[in-house]
């Protein structure tokens, strides 16, 4: 297609079109900074685990006096005892 004529006032159409949609700078656009807020649940959650984690494993007490009765040959447990809690633990872990 061949265009006779002026053709920059061709071209002037296009360049007034391509100001359309640009954004001019704002000034005085500030941020905001992040807030983190923990709730009084969480909080709570935090000292009971906290207290959870100080509390050991093993209580050592106990297993000493089991270790004196076993050594003494004083440590007789009962059998239907012993059975009762293996029944149980089994139980306990299928739940």
């Amino acid at each position: 297609m061949k265009i006779w004529g002026d053709i920059p006032k061709v071209s002037g159409v296009y360049d007034k079109h391509r100001n359309i949609g640009k954004v001019e700078k704002s000034a005085g656009v500030t941020g905001k900074k992040d807030v983190v807020s923990i709730s009084n649940q969480a909080k709570d959650f935090q000292t009971v685990m906290k207290a959870l984690k100080e509390v050991p494993d093993i209580r050592t007490e106990k297993v000493r006096e089991l270790s004196e009765k076993y050594d003494a040959g004083s440590y007789d447990p009962k059998d239907k005892d012993v059975a009762d809690k293996i029944v149980s633990a089994a139980f306990e872990k299928k739940a």
